[in-house]
């Protein structure tokens, strides 16, 4: 199938053999009944697994061209659940470019429990291996990069995990399983969170993780059942829900984020956009070659180089609306050193380039021309 219908029908034959629901029912139930001690219809315990739990995780692996999915109660309990695969002195290479939550994770967490994290900057994909060791368990790759949209070479990053026989995790939550198939391209484990694009509705938290591997997968299944970081039934059929639009979706914030990139590249009161679509971005043929579009984020940071600049202008608008999160129908802007990246030091922040005067949006699928007019009047 391709992608447009597996959105829609992958993995979910046969969903209700009871009645024939065309969508998978909501089984708000905790506990299955038994005919004899273990005797059970494939579910016992709904932390364990949950029908429409099942069903939301066969659309996940379907969508990236996996084999195994798996839902979480979020993004970062996903990505909680992958670094439980390591011991104390085991070292992760991260990009020095992501997320705040995974920096607090990493950084608050996982380095207490004696795992080393190397942050590094990965536009180019030869120099990660100058960190490789005997202790290197995982290369952590975003990408596109929160906030700053770089661009890294996930076949290559692949090359050098496949050459120390070490694993490659990838974030796709910016590009989505729409625009971007890590696994395709040498991935072991691609994560979401699913809160944003696959969701779709800004009404919802829950993270993924699909693999290929069968090994992987059960390791993963059994600290998602030990740990019991799962979403409940109602959360999986709205993200379910969610999927089956997500190729329309995604085709209107990939217009839209244009429309919008275009637009602040030629504004006076901007100074830098950060968009992987423009011919002059770092690695933009690399985003061409392993991305099926440019996607709805963008940055900018504004001309006049200030906090308070950047707050006047998310202050006043009026479309867009001032909020955390992304990858909702609604656009919504965000500044991020003070909001999704504040976890993260400011000297640490600067190196990467996250400035005070930066804004990032989620571009929506609102009417461009108002989503263009309101950054006018924000700006002006």
């Amino acid at each position: 199938m391709k992608f447009n219908t597996k959105a829609i029908h992958g993995g979910q034959e046969n969903v209700d053999p009871a009645y024939g629901s065309v969508m998978p029912p909501i089984y708000q139930t905790t506990t299955f009944s038994q005919t004899t001690p273990g005797g059970h219809k494939g579910f016992e315990y709904s932390r364990s697994g949950n029908p429409t739990r099942a069903a939301l995780e066969r659309a996940l692996a379907s969508i990236e061209n996996g084999k195994f999915g798996l839902a979480f109660a979020s993004g970062l309990a996903a990505i909680d659940a992958v670094l439980k695969l390591f011991k104390p002195g085991d070292e992760i290479i991260s990009t020095n470019d992501l997320y705040g939550g995974s920096y607090r994770l990493f950084t608050g967490i996982y380095e207490k429990f004696g795992i080393k994290f190397h942050f590094v900057g990965m536009n180019d994909a030869a120099k990660i291996e100058d960190y490789v060791n005997e202790n290197t368990r995982m290369i952590w790759v975003e990408t596109p990069t929160n906030p700053m949209m770089n661009i890294i070479d996930i076949e290559a990053v692949s090359r050098i995990t496949k050459k120390h026989e070490i694993l490659l995790a990838v974030d796709n939550t910016f590009a989505t399983s729409y625009l971007q198939q890590p696994l395709e391209m040498g991935a072991d484990i691609v994560m979401h969170s699913a809160t944003k694009y696959l969701g779709g509705h800004s009404d919802v938290v829950m993270g993924s993780l699909v693999v290929k591997e069968k090994a992987l997968a059960e390791k993963l299944y059994f600290i998602q059942n030990a740990s019991g970081g799962v979403t409940g039934p109602q959360d999986s059929f709205l993200v379910l829900r969610g999927i089956k639009t997500l190729h329309l979706r995604m085709q209107r914030h990939c217009e839209n984020g244009e429309a919008v990139a275009r637009f602040l590249k030629g504004h006076p009161k901007v100074k830098n956009v950060y968009w992987p679509g423009f011919e002059d971005h770092p690695n933009h043929h690399i985003a061409k070659k392993q991305m099926k579009g440019f996607g709805g984020m963008i940055s900018f940071t504004t001309a006049e180089d200030t906090l308070e600049s950047a707050v006047k202008i998310v202050e006043n608008l009026k479309v867009f609306t001032l909020a955390e999160s992304l990858g909702g129908v609604e656009s919504l802007a965000g500044h991020p050193a003070s909001m999704t990246h504040a976890s993260i030091p400011k000297s640490e922040r600067a190196k990467t380039g996250i400035l005070d005067s930066m804004i990032r949006l989620s571009v929506g699928i609102e009417d461009e021309e108002d989503l263009v007019n309101d950054l006018k009047q924000a700006l002006g």
